[in-house]
């Protein structure tokens, strides 16, 4: 069964998924089914970022959509769908990281660091370069990089989502820059001499 693309306007908002979510809602396994190819890929993504890990992100992916759908009839509309999904896949991840009792060890300090124009330059900026420096990161840095620049997500959010301080999580991702500019530059030299 496939849904026919409709935009419905509520208010001011339009809500193209209008029609599968609501059919969801009614407990109809094609819709869900139909809802969770729409934005698996991309939750996917979010959750191989947090959890850093193919496997537990496949989990997280499962785990999530189960607890989307139980929850779906909370969903009203307020806000875009997508956003509303990614808040319960970031939830699910950091409530298992927590779960595990992983030590995320947050340092107060902020380090203040500005790339110079000239190191700028050195380094190789590609995405499966990022990707592989992301992944190096120890984990704190690691989610509080992925939550502010990936996902789009503010300091004062972050803060909230991962229950510590703005100033913490300032630190955090100053600290995550450094690391990934070190890993590139790492790379480009390992490179060179290869």
């Amino acid at each position: 069964m496939s849904f026919k693309l409709k935009v419905y306007g509520l208010g001011q908002k339009e809500y193209i998924h209008k029609s599968i979510i609501d059919a969801c809602k009614n407990g109809n396994n094609s819709a869900q089914f139909e809802l969770y190819q729409l934005y698996s890929k991309a939750m996917f993504n979010v959750c191989f970022r947090m959890m850093n890990n193919r496997e537990k992100a496949e989990d997280m992916l499962q785990e999530a959509f189960t607890q989307a759908f139980l929850k779906l009839d909370t969903f009203r509309y307020e806000s875009n769908f997508g956003s509303w999904l990614k808040r319960i896949v970031i939830n699910t991840c950091i409530n298992t990281i927590n779960k595990k009792k992983v030590e995320l060890m947050y340092c107060e300090e902020i380090y203040q660091y500005e790339l110079r124009e000239e190191e700028e330059a050195e380094v190789q900026f590609s995405v499966t370069n990022i990707t592989n420096a992301l992944e190096k990161l120890p984990e704190g840095g690691r989610m509080v990089f992925s939550l502010y620049l990936l996902e789009g997500y503010d300091h004062a959010e972050i803060s909230q989502i991962l229950k510590i301080t703005e100033s913490t999580s300032k630190s955090q991702l100053s600290r995550a820059k450094r690391s990934i500019i070190e890993i590139l530059k790492e790379q480009k030299t390992s490179q060179h001499e290869n």
